[in-house]
C-alpha cells in the first residue's frame, strides 16, 4: 500500500494533530472535515488580534488585506492557478450562484446539468429558469457509474445555444469521477458562448489539480470538506478569458476600487463586505499541515489505496451493494443494504459506537468517505460492524 508516512508511529502522530479524530472514527470528510488544532489555535490568535489592535482601525483594515492576499495566494498555489483569479466567498454554493446568476440570461437560452448534481444547485437552476426562461437539458450520469461514456452522455445533448454547462468534477453522490479535461474540450469545440461551472466540492484536497491546464470557466469550492479548513470560506476560480463575461451580483465594497468606484479588476469584484477574516488564517493553516505530509498526487494515491481496500472489504459483504462495481476514483465510496435494511438504523448505529458517516437521499445510499490519514484499522471496524448489523 502506497503511504504518505513511512511508519506507522508517523501516522499516528500525524493524526494527532486532528482533535477530532481522538474520539471516533470519522468517514465523512465528503461533509466537513476535521480541522487540525494549530487551524483552530490560527482562527483564535486572529480574534485575539483584531480585538487587541481594535476592530475597524486602520492598522487592522491593512492586516485585512494582507490577509486575504496571502489566503488568495495560498488557494492558488494549491490549484496551479494565480491569486487574481481567485474570488474568496464562503462556501461552494455562494461560488456556484456567482457563476450561475452573473451570467446574461436570455429567454431561450440553454442550460446543460447532470441528475447528480446537489439540490442547492438544481435549486439556484430552477430559480433561474423562472425567472428568465431558459431552457434545461438534464444528462444522466448514474448510467454511466460502471459502464458507458459520461462524455458520451454529456455531448449528446449539447446544442449551438446552449450557453453553460453544470457539472461536479467528482459525483458527491455516488464518488463518480468525471473526465473533466475531456468534458472542457467538448464545450469549447460546440461553441464559443459555452461556459462550464464546475463544482468542487469533493474534488479540492483531494484531487492534484491545475486549473490552468484544465481549463474550466469557473471552479466552485470550499475550505471545510477535503482541505479540513474553517466552515464558512471557501472560493471560485474564474479563468482569466472567462471574467468579463459574468457580472457581479451582489455587490459591496470589496467589489470596487475606492479611487474611481470601477470594479476591481480581477477575482475580487466578485466579493462583497465584511466576513469572518480570522477564519483566512485557519484555511492556509489546514492546507499548510497537509503539504507536511506530501505533495498532492502522493495524498491522492494514499487516497485512492484506502478506498480500494474500503470497498474490496465492503464488496466481500453478502449483504451490501457497492454502487460502484471497481475501487472508485475518488475517497467516497457509496453502499446500500440489501433486503430492505434501513440505512437511517445503520447510521444511528454507527453514530452510537462513534462512527461518523452519512446517508444520501439519491441514490439512496450509505457514503462513506476516507482521507489520506484514515488508517486500516478505523476501516476493519466500520465493516466488522457492517457485517454484524441487523434490524
Amino acid at each position: 500500500m502506497t503511504n504518505v508516512f513511512s511508519a506507522q508511529t508517523l501516522l499516528e502522530q500525524y493524526r494527532q494533530k486532528f482533535p477530532a479524530l481522538a474520539n471516533k472514527a470519522y468517514f465523512n470528510y465528503g461533509g466537513q472535515g476535521p480541522m487540525p488544532q494549530a487551524a483552530m489555535d490560527a482562527i483564535y490568535q486572529s480574534y485575539q488580534y483584531i480585538q487587541c489592535a481594535g476592530p475597524f482601525s486602520p492598522e487592522v483594515y491593512a492586516w485585512v488585506v494582507e490577509e486575504a492576499n496571502r489566503t488568495r495566494e495560498a488557494i492558488a498555489s494549491e490549484l496551479g492557478v494565480t491569486p487574481e483569479t481567485i474570488t474568496l466567498t464562503e462556501d461552494v454554493t455562494v461560488g456556484c450562484n456567482i457563476a450561475l446568476w452573473g451570467i446574461d440570461w436570455k429567454a431561450g437560452d440553454r442550460l446543460l446539468m447532470s441528475e447528480c448534481e446537489h439540490p442547492g444547485i438544481v435549486a439556484a437552476v430552477g430559480e433561474i429558469q423562472r425567472r428568465f426562461g431558459i431552457e434545461i437539458d438534464i444528462c444522466n450520469l448514474m448510467a454511466t457509474l460502471n459502464e458507458g461514456d459520461p462524455l458520451a452522455a454529456i455531448t449528446q445533448h449539447l446544442r449551438s445555444n446552449t450557453k453553460l454547462v453544470v457539472l461536479s468534477h467528482i459525483l458527491w453522490n455516488t464518488g463518480q469521477l468525471l473526465p473533466l479535461a475531456d468534458i472542457v474540450k467538448a464545450c469549447q469545440q460546440n461553441s464559443s458562448d459555452t461556459r462550464i461551472l464546475v463544482d468542487a466540492a469533493q474534488s479540492v484536497g483531494m484531487l492534484p489539480l491545475n486549473l490552468s491546464e484544465l481549463g474550466a470557466d469557473f471552479y466552485a469550492f470550499t475550505g471545510h470538506k477535503w482541505w479540513c479548513g474553517p466552515e464558512g470560506i471557501g472560493g471560485l476560480y474564474v479563468r482569466p478569458e472567462a471574467l468579463e463575461s459574468l457580472h457581479p451580483t451582489f455587490i459591496g465594497w470589496r467589489s470596487l476600487q475606492y479611487n474611481d468606484r470601477n470594479w476591481q479588476p480581477d477575482g475580487r469584484r466578485f466579493e462583497v463586505a465584511t466576513s469572518a477574516y480570522p477564519l483566512y488564517a485557519g484555511l492556509r493553516t489546514a492546507i499548510a499541515t497537509h503539504q507536511q505530509s506530501g505533495d498532492q498526487q502522493e495524498r491522492y494515491q494514499q487516497i485512492l489505496s484506502l478506498t480500494k481496500y474500503l470497498w474490496q472489504q465492503l464488496s466481500e459483504l453478502p449483504k451490501v451493494n457497492c454502487l460502484r462495481k471497481s475501487p472508485p476514483e475518488s475517497g467516497l465510496v457509496s453502499f446500500q443494504l440489501l433486503g430492505g435494511v434501513s440505512h437511517q438504523q445503520l447510521m444511528q448505529l454507527l453514530s452510537d459506537r462513534s462512527f461518523l458517516i452519512r446517508t444520501i437521499h439519491y441514490p439512496d445510499c450509505v457514503r462513506a468517505c476516507v482521507h489520506y490519514f484514515t488508517t486500516t484499522a478505523e476501516i476493519d471496524r466500520l465493516v466488522d460492524v457492517i457485517s454484524k448489523f441487523k434490524v
